[in-house]
C-alpha cells in the first residue's frame, strides 16, 4: 500500500481545492435590473429563485449587506411546522411545509429537512383547551395533528419529566408528525446556487443605504457599491425592515426585538423529536451533530443586539432542566440573539406598498424560518403579478388600517 506523509495529504487537499467551482458567482452589480431583492437570507433568495423558475424573470439581483445567510437565517433554531390556528396563517405555513418536503430534490441540494415531528406541550387546563382548539382547526384545514396523553408523550420522549408533581406538569400535547427541522445554512446555500444557475446575480457585501423614488414610483436602490436601478424592488430584510421602509418614507407597524437561542456541546442521540412549550417559552431539539439546540423568548426591550441576554436565558434553561433533568449537567457552548420584526398581530406583512414597484416581506416575528420556501413563493407571485396570491392576500399592510388582523399571539402553541 502506498504511504503518504501528512504534508503530501495537505498538498493534495489544497491542490484539489483549487479546482473546485464556485457554488454561485460573485458578480459586480449591473447598472440596472428588472427586480432587486434587498436581503440575502432564505426568504430573499427563495423569492429570487421562484421569480426566475416560476415567472421567467431572470434579470434579478439579490443584494446582501454581509454574507449570504448571515442574518436571521443563520441565527434561528430551524423548526419547521404548519400547525397554526387561524385559517390564513395555517394555509400559508402549510404551503411552505409542502414545499419543504420536496425542497432538496427541487434545488438538488440537501437542506437536511428531517420530519421528526413537533410536539407542543400543555401544562395547565387552559393550555389543553387551546391545544384541542388548535388541533381541531388544523384537521379541518387538512393539516395533520394529534393529541397526546402524558403516557403517549413518555413513549415518544422517555427522558421527559411527566410527573404530576413536576414544576411544570405535562398534561398533554399536540403533535405534528410532518414537522421537524432543517439545516439553516444549507437552505440559504441551496437557494443561492439554484437562483444563480437561473441567471440571478447574488451580490454580497452590498448594503442598501437609500431607496430612490420619483413621482411615487421606485427607481432603484442606493448601495455602498453605487446606485442600482430597478423597475421593482422587493425588501426582505428581517430585523431591519422598518429601517429600510423609512428610507422610502414608509412607517411599518413593527417592532424589532432580540430573540434568544443557545446550543450545547454534542451528546449521543437521545432526543428524536422537537419539543416546544408555550407556558415556559422554551423549545428544544437535537441536531444531527448531537448538539441540543435550545430557544428562549424575545427580550422585552427593543433593540438590534445580536447577543445573548443572561436573564432571559437563565429562566429558559431552568425550565428546560425541569422538563429534562437528564440535561442538567450538559455544557452550553454558545448563545446568541437574532433580530425579529414583530407585527401587532404576530403575522407577517407580504404586500405592495404606497410606492409603485416597492414591495415588503417582513414582520414574521419568530416564525420566519419555517416559512422560508412558502414566503418566497408567494412574494415572487406578488412582485411578478403586482398583486397578492390568495395565500398572502390577507397579509397586506392595509390590514392595520382596516382592522382585519390575524391574531396568532400564542394561538399557534408558541409564537415560533
Amino acid at each position: 500500500m502506498k504511504k503518504y506523509s501528512v504534508f503530501t495529504l495537505a498538498r493534495h487537499a489544497l491542490d484539489r481545492r483549487k479546482s473546485w467551482s464556485r457554488a454561485w458567482r460573485d458578480p459586480s452589480p449591473k447598472t440596472s435590473y428588472d427586480v432587486v431583492i434587498v436581503g440575502g437570507g432564505g426568504h430573499g433568495l427563495a423569492t429570487a429563485y421562484y421569480l426566475a423558475s416560476e415567472h421567467g424573470i431572470n434579470n434579478i439581483a439579490v443584494v446582501e449587506k454581509g454574507w449570504i445567510g448571515g442574518g436571521n437565517t443563520g441565527r434561528n433554531t430551524t423548526i419547521v411546522r404548519s400547525n397554526y390556528l387561524w385559517d390564513e396563517a395555517a394555509h400559508l405555513y402549510e404551503k411552505s411545509l409542502v414545499l419543504w418536503e420536496s425542497l432538496s430534490q427541487e434545488l438538488n441540494f440537501n437542506v437536511m429537512f428531517s420530519q421528526r415531528g413537533v410536539m407542543n406541550l400543555g401544562h395547565n387546563l387552559q393550555d389543553m383547551r387551546d391545544i384541542y382548539r388548535r388541533s381541531n382547526a388544523n384537521m379541518l384545514n387538512g393539516i395533520d395533528s394529534e393529541i397526546l396523553t402524558p403516557q403517549q408523550i413518555s413513549e415518544i420522549v422517555p427522558i421527559m419529566n411527566t410527573s404530576p408533581y413536576a414544576r411544570y406538569p405535562v398534561l398533554g400535547a399536540s403533535f405534528q408528525r410532518r414537522g421537524g427541522i432543517a439545516r439553516h445554512d444549507a437552505v440559504a446555500w441551496g437557494f443561492a446556487r439554484a437562483a444563480d444557475k437561473l441567471g440571478v446575480d447574488v451580490i454580497q457585501n452590498c448594503e442598501v443605504t437609500g431607496i430612490r423614488r420619483n413621482n411615487g414610483k421606485v427607481e432603484g436602490v442606493e448601495t455602498t457599491r453605487g446606485f442600482i436601478g430597478a423597475r421593482k424592488v422587493g425588501v426582505v430584510a428581517a430585523g431591519h425592515s422598518s429601517v429600510i421602509a423609512e428610507m422610502a418614507g414608509i412607517r411599518m407597524p413593527i417592532e424589532s426585538h432580540p430573540l434568544q437561542a443557545l446550543v450545547s456541546e454534542p451528546i449521543k442521540p437521545i432526543l428524536h423529536t422537537v419539543v416546544m412549550s408555550n407556558a415556559v417559552h422554551g423549545y428544544i431539539s437535537q441536531s444531527d451533530k448531537g448538539e441540543l439546540v435550545i430557544g428562549a423568548g424575545v427580550d422585552s426591550y427593543l433593540g438590534y443586539g445580536q447577543r445573548g441576554s443572561f436573564s432571559t436565558i437563565e429562566g429558559n434553561i431552568a425550565a428546560i432542566v425541569e422538563l429534562f433533568p437528564i440535561f442538567s449537567r450538559v455544557r452550553m457552548l454558545r448563545h446568541w440573539g437574532g433580530i425579529v420584526d414583530v407585527c401587532p398581530d404576530a403575522c407577517p406583512i407580504i404586500s405592495k406598498t404606497s410606492v409603485d414597484g416597492l414591495y415588503f416581506n417582513c414582520g414574521w416575528g419568530t416564525g420566519g424560518f419555517k416559512a422560508t420556501p412558502g414566503s418566497g413563493w408567494v412574494f415572487a407571485h406578488t412582485i411578478a403579478r403586482d398583486e397578492p396570491h390568495h395565500l398572502n392576500a390577507a397579509f397586506g399592510i392595509d390590514r392595520f388600517v382596516s382592522g382585519a388582523l390575524i391574531n396568532e399571539h400564542g394561538a399557534a402553541g408558541v409564537a415560533h
